[in-house]
This record gives C-alpha cells, sequence and structure tokens, in this order.
C-alpha cells in the first residue's frame, strides 16, 4: 500500500470498490506523469485534471458527468504521450465502471 501518500489499506471497509480502482488509478497516473521528464504544452491542465479526479473520488457518490470530462480533458492534454497511455486506459476503465451519464 501507497502510505507515502497518506493513503490507508481499505481491506475490510465499506469503501465501494470501483471508488477505490478509480483512486488507484488516478493516484498511478498522477505519479508517472509526475516522473515523466518531458515538458509538454498541456501537463499543467493534466495534473489540474488528475487532482480534481482524485477530489471526486473522495466523493459519496463522485459525480459521472464531472469525471467523465475531466477524463476528457486529461486524455486530450496527455494523449499523445505514449509512456502514459497504459496509466490513462486504466484512469478510463475506472472511470467507465461507474456507468454512461445520466439520459434526460
Amino acid at each position: 500500500m501507497l502510505r507515502s501518500l497518506g493513503q490507508r489499506p481499505v481491506t475490510g471497509s465499506d469503501e465501494d470498490p470501483k471508488v477505490t480502482g478509480l483512486r488507484t488509478a488516478v493516484s498511478r497516473l498522477r505519479r508517472q506523469l509526475a516522473a515523466l521528464p518531458a515538458e509538454f504544452p498541456d501537463r499543467g491542465i493534466a495534473e489540474d485534471e488528475l487532482a480534481a479526479l482524485a477530489a471526486m473520488a473522495t466523493a459519496d457518490p463522485p459525480e459521472i458527468l464531472r469525471l467523465r470530462r475531466s477524463l476528457l480533458l486529461v486524455a486530450g492534454a496527455i494523449g499523445s504521450v505514449s509512456a502514459l497511455s497504459h496509466g490513462l486506459k486504466e484512469v478510463r476503465e475506472a472511470v467507465d465502471l461507474f456507468g454512461g451519464p445520466p439520459r434526460g
């Protein structure tokens, strides 16, 4: 477990596994982005939106429309950085578990 990032084990908790998966995927992608030495024009946008996704992962339940909006912004910001493609895929899959936006 990543105690250095202030995370606590969730074993035996009542937390939704989808939320746990989202938090894990976002945290992993944030670490990958931080470790990436290359600068690119939209890096700040990606960092901001990943922070927003991390914050939303603590909401109960997260707002699906906001999750999807942030995911699109992150994908647009780092989509061409191949070193982050696997992490981005994991975040997308975690967001997809929450379902599509409500139809109205």
